[in-house]
């Protein structure tokens, strides 16, 4: 890019629009980084997907890939998979951080979890990079059930959960993009932690309740231990520690409402029911076989 293209990018960027340097989006083509980088390109930031499949690609576990995916970027959103709070999780973080600072990206936006303490381990690790950074504390996406990780089981008519009672505030991943889009190109938000929630606690029954009512048929809830449910991960393939996972950040420690949203956007959350009803109307959750 030469020049005179980002000095007319700046000039033709929407207002608000701080700064539209190339922003690398690992997990470019994952549920929350796919809106961020469609939000990105639409107010004309160029934006470098992080993944993969990338061009170049980038892979957490080569820390080989990441300066090739940082060539030329001044702001990243820093997604971690499995997740932040697992083993090994915060040493990458931190020499990412670092990495990206000394090639020059200086904002870092990372979506984290709330409630989740091994989390913060690598929030810190970030913010020791001397980037300036803003945290993205969110809830449960209310999107996992129409996206990936409990989407046949809404299919098949049971969400089967190690959850019991315990209550989530589910944010809507269209809010939370909306939110990491601001804090990517307003320095405003540079040095602040967001905690992301919903406007309202639900409970997995009162979930499928209103997935049952989306959908117009029945949808339920069973709880089951988190021996079972780790077993059952397991043998899917997917990582055993998600139940620990489940376990710990929804033992009440979540159960409360959170203003982020508010205070990033000056607007409230999104409903579930809205959320439901929407996705609903596109048929994902239409019986495959019919």
């Amino acid at each position: 890019m030469t020049d005179d293209m980002t000095q007319n990018m700046k000039q033709n960027a929407p207002h608000g629009t701080a700064d539209v340097r190339k922003t690398l989006v690992i997990g470019g083509t994952g549920k929350s980084g796919r809106r961020v980088a469609e939000r990105l390109a639409a107010r004309g930031v160029p934006v470098r997907i992080g993944s993969r499949t990338g061009t170049p690609p980038f892979v957490w576990e080569d820390p080989d890939t990441w300066g090739a995916a940082l060539d030329g970027v001044g702001a990243v959103y820093v997604t971690y998979y499995p997740d932040l709070s697992f083993p090994g999780a915060a040493e990458q973080i931190g020499a990412f951080a670092k990495l990206a600072v000394s090639r020059g990206a200086d904002r870092l936006v990372l979506l984290s979890g709330r409630g989740e303490e091994g989390a913060v381990v690598s929030e810190n690790a970030l913010k020791e990079s001397g980037a300036d950074w803003t945290v993205l504390r969110s809830s449960f996406f209310a999107q996992n059930f129409s996206e990936d990780f409990f989407l046949e089981p809404v299919r098949a008519g049971e969400i089967v959960l190690p959850t019991a009672d315990a209550v989530e505030a589910f944010v809507d991943l269209d809010d939370l993009a909306d939110v990491a889009v601001a804090a990517l190109t307003d320095p405003a938000h540079a040095g602040r932690t967001y905690e992301l929630s919903g406007p309202r606690l639900l409970g997995f029954g009162q979930v499928a309740e209103e997935l049952s009512r989306a959908t117009g048929r029945g949808i339920r809830y069973v709880p089951v231990s988190k021996e079972e449910y780790r077993a059952a991960l397991e043998q899917q393939g997917l990582p055993g520690e998600f139940a620990e996972l489940f376990e710990s950040v929804l033992d009440g420690r979540n159960a409360h409402l959170v203003p982020g949203v508010r205070e990033a956007l000056g607007r409230e959350p999104r409903d579930f029911a809205d959320y439901a009803r929407e996705a609903a109307a596109t048929g994902v959750w239409s019986d495959q076989e019919g």
